[in-house]
This record gives C-alpha cells, structure tokens and sequence, in this order.
C-alpha cells in the first residue's frame, strides 16, 4: 500500500473549463493543488500521486446512455449543444473537446476508486471531481459526466455490496441519488441548502428512496442561513449512525464547499473551519465503518481564492494523516500566486477564526429551531428503515 493518500491528479484536469465568467473556473483546482504543495501536503511520505487515464467507452456507460456520450462527442467537436441532452445552455456551455476533457475526469476518480478497492491505498481521491449533477442522459449543474456514479457503479460491478455516498455540496446530490434511486447496495446521504431556495429543487427529507432502494436514499434539507453549529450538529445527528448502521465497504463523499458564507451562488454560513471538521470526522468515519477505505472528490465552491484552496487543502492534509494547525499562515508566494491569476486578494490564514463547535443533538431538541426541525424529518423518514430511533 502506498500510503494514506492517492491523489489521482494530472494538469489536464483543468481543462474542464466551461469558459470566461462561468462560475466552475478551473483556477480554484489549480490554485488548491498549488496552495497543497506549498503546505508541503503533496510532499508527505504518505501521499502519492496516479496520472488518471480518460474514462473509456464501456467505464462511462456506466453511468450514461450512449446517445447522450455521443452528443457531448459531437458537442464538443461542432460547438452545436442547442439545448438537447442539457447541453448549450447557461449552466453547461459548450466547449471544444469537452468529452475528453469529462472523460479524464471520470477517469481520474475511477483511478482513485481503483487504488482503494485493489488495496494500493487507504484513501484516494479526485480533487478535480464531484461533478454530482449529472444524468444518465443529460448534463446538469456544471455537470457533464457524473464522475461518483461511474465510480460507485464500478465498484459494483467489481463485487461490492455496500457502498455509501456522502455528499455535503451545498447543492443536493440529486444525479447519484437518481442513479442508485432503486439499489440498496448504495446508500446515498446528501446534506444540503433547502430545495425551496436553490438548484435543483429537489432534496427533501421524503425522498428516500423506492422499490427496493427504500430507506436508501437520505436527504438533510436545511434552512438558508445556517452557519456552522447548525451545520455540524445536522450532519452529527444523521450521517455517522446511519453509516454505522449501513457499514459500508467503502466511504465515498463529495465535499463541495460551496456551503461556506462568502459562496456566491448559495445561502447557507458555513466556514472553512467547519468544513475541516467534517472533514476530520468523515474521515475517522471511514476507519470506524469501512476499514479505512475512502474515496472522495472535490464538488462545488464558487469563491475561487477565498474558500476552495483552503477548504480542500485541508481535506488533503487529513486524508493524508497530516491535518493542518487552521492558524497557520496561508505562504506569501501562494498568496502571491492567486493574485497573480484572479486579481484577489488571497487570505492570510488558513482560518475563518471559527470554533467549529455544536451541540450534538443528544443534548435534546429544540421545535422551534428550523435546523432542528430538518433533523428531525430526516431521522423520522429513514431511521426505522434501519433500525436506528428517530428523534421525537
């Protein structure tokens, strides 16, 4: 075993690019990357990295219809989306070559999934990945080919039996929700901002789930405006004792960081301290649940200096066994570096200054409290489904 940490990374990965002025700007990658090496994240015996190969034919249908890979081809050759299959619109313009550049992504979080379940590493991962939108005929939300679908449905196909899929973008993971609707192999928990007031409107407490994927299908729908010790205490009270209970043979999360306060495109309050902490805690939740096997991928995050270097260098740094003291001081030539490319002014720790604290919600329940309320209708939708008591 190589160590803690894969990291499945080539430069080519940023060439998933949408364009000038779309929201998904390749730089926040390569600024994370960069800030991960200044940290000397990527330079620890226990971090190795894979050069991912494009996801082929047979790896992406996986996960999508053939006509629909054909078009995204065609698209991305003739520049002509016209709208069909979810392509060449706003949210997914058309770019050249944009087939090759979602299949080396797919690709990239299939070689993490490959390291994990050969043994050839604990945990591995795609920060370029979590692209959760996805359909199986069409583009969505930023999303071309749904890199964790094609990833879980290999892991199926190559003989496991329970996987789960946790997702904490501020966005609902409605794509690997859709995929694994009907399957109770996989079970797929999205913690994300309430359908009522973000894209894609879908993520309620009763979708759990049919045939016999009932009870498999979790969703935490939480109110605009939560910060952190609501944030934290939601994802405590629902995430850890049904993966307990599911016991996974592998952990695979999104970690979008689109939930922080400063996101343009959402409303929730989340710091980066408190996106540490879930990380930190996903992470024992792999060793308690699924032997250590973890998988992850980066997702949304929309404040491309600000937020997505910091939160995802701190994810890297405790996948590799290494967590970063959130005190440290953010190095001047990164600093310099991300001004360089955005024209921002970068932050000068790797801090927000938060506490990172909640109450876990064991400690009781308050009705009137809206985060509470969301708890409580999750817990009662699925817990029973697996032997777990609701909250009353």
């Amino acid at each position: 075993m190589a160590g803690p940490l894969t990291l499945a990374w080539d430069e080519r990965l940023i060439e998933y690019d949408f364009g000038p002025g779309h929201p998904l700007a390749p730089v926040r990658v390569e600024l994370t990357m960069a800030l991960a090496r200044e940290l000397g994240v990527l330079a620890l015996p226990s971090v190795s990295l894979l050069i991912p190969e494009p996801a082929d034919l047979d790896e992406l249908q996986l996960a999508h219809d053939p006509a629909y890979i054909d078009a995204v081809r065609q698209a991305g050759h003739d520049g002509m989306g016209n709208g069909r299959y979810g392509l060449g619109t706003p949210d997914n313009p058309v770019f050249d070559n944009m087939h090759e550049a979602s299949a080396l992504v797919a690709g990239a979080t299939l070689t993490a999934a490959r390291a994990v379940w050969s043994g050839q590493a604990l945990h591995a991962a795609n920060i370029a990945g979590g692209l959760h939108h996805a359909m199986r005929r069409s583009a969505s939300g930023f999303c071309v080919y749904n890199d964790p679908a094609i990833a879980i449905s290999w892991l199926l196909a190559e003989g496991a039996q329970r996987i789960a899929y946790v997702d904490v973008d501020v966005h609902h993971g409605d794509g690997v929700q859709a995929a694994f609707y009907h399957d109770p192999r996989v079970m797929t928990i999205s913690l994300h901002e309430h359908p009522a007031t973000l894209f894609p409107g879908t993520g309620l407490a009763s979708e759990i789930g049919s045939g016999d994927g009932r009870g498999y299908a979790v969703n935490v729908a939480l109110p605009a405006g939560t910060g952190d010790a609501g944030w934290l205490r939601a994802f405590d009270a629902v995430v850890p004792p049904l993966v307990r209970a599911f016991r996974p043979e592998v952990l695979v999360s999104q970690h979008g960081c689109d939930s922080h306060l400063l996101d343009p495109l959402a409303h929730l309050e989340v710091s980066v301290d408190a996106q540490r902490r879930a990380a930190l805690m996903m992470h024992e939740l792999a060793h308690e649940t699924a032997d250590g096997r973890w998988l992850f991928t980066g997702g949304g995050g929309y404040q491309l200096v600000q937020v997505v270097p910091r939160s995802w260098t701190h994810l890297l740094a405790v996948a590799a066994g290494r967590p970063i003291d959130p005190g440290l001081a953010v190095p001047d030539s990164w600093r310099d570096l991300a001004t360089d490319k955005t024209g921002e002014e970068a932050p000068p720790r790797m801090t927000d200054g938060s506490s990172a604290e909640f109450v876990p919600i064991a400690s009781g329940i308050d009705p009137g409290d809206p985060v509470d309320s969301s708890i409580v209708n999750t817990q009662r939708a699925v817990f029973a489904w697996h032997g777990l008591h609701a909250l009353m």
